[in-house]
């Protein structure tokens, strides 16, 4: 990947990043409450949906640029991505690593928003502050590793397919996708990754808003979700898939258009 390429990646995917995270708020929102052990009511139901939105603004364009930088370079770096019956091996490779160098910068940020989310009475700041108080850095880390086994599975689903998406259309038109074309097959690979892995979601954020020293709080990420299963079964496994799948599908369509967008007129 030359110099101009990287740049490209670099700015599309900050712009889509930070596009998605700030126009779908609300809704993830509304997930993270749904996920929460004190339940929806208690974690503030649909009052004030857009608390914590100052950490995902701080967040989401350096996360998005981390990860389409790591990914486009991966993908040119795999030069047999080209040969068609190989591309999805590839493809998983760039985005399992764009995944593995994106939560460096997501975790910190989705500790500090969703704790921000599921308790009305702390602000964005008092979050952080208090995370950093009472936990150090590694609190603003906890949720790490079952973050990177949640995005990991998502994208070795959302990637595959919307390359496989957008190669079948192409072909099919005879010319290269517009954005809006592209943004589609992100729509439609985003809702099918997104529901496939919401009990890792659960999980994830079990372990985020889990208090200190707690059983949960280990990052135990199969036995949080046995415990999930035993109390509130298969709907407490795949409890907030309904806000997932539409933020994650409307979201697709919105990141990765505004990508292909941002990306075509750059280059």
């Amino acid at each position: 990947m030359d110099r101009r390429e990287f740049t490209a990646s670099l700015v599309a995917g900050g712009c889509a990043g930070m596009c998605v995270d700030l126009t779908l708020f609300p809704l993830d929102t509304i997930k993270t409450r749904l996920q929460s052990q004190r339940g929806f009511s208690k974690a503030g139901g649909f009052r004030g949906i857009y608390v914590g939105v100052p950490s995902a603004a701080v967040g989401s364009f350096p996360n998005a640029a981390a990860f389409f930088v790591t990914y486009e370079a991966t993908k040119s770096l795999l030069r047999f991505s080209a040969d068609p019956r190989i591309a999805p091996l590839a493809h998983m490779i760039a985005a399992s690593l764009g995944e593995i160098v994106a939560c460096l910068i997501r975790v910190p940020t989705e500790v500090v928003k969703q704790r921000a989310q599921a308790s009305l009475s702390s602000s964005t700041l008092q979050v952080l502050l208090g995370t950093l108080r009472e936990e150090g850095l590694r609190g603003l880390y906890r949720g790490y590793q079952s973050t990177v086994l949640r995005e990991i599975p998502f994208s070795l689903v959302q990637f595959p397919l919307w390359e496989y998406l957008k190669s079948r259309w192409s072909q099919a038109q005879g010319h290269t996708l517009h954005s809006w074309q592209a943004a589609v097959c992100g729509a439609f690979a985003g809702g099918v990754a997104a529901f496939v892995t919401t009990p890792l979601d659960v999980a994830k954020t079990r372990i985020m808003l889990a208090k200190a020293g707690s059983s949960a709080a280990r990052g135990n990420v199969p036995l949080v979700l046995l415990d999930v299963w035993k109390t509130k079964g298969l709907f407490g496994v795949f409890a907030g898939a309904v806000p997932r799948v539409a933020f994650i599908g409307i979201g697709g369509f919105i990141f990765l258009g505004a990508y292909e967008k941002v990306r075509s007129v750059l280059l």
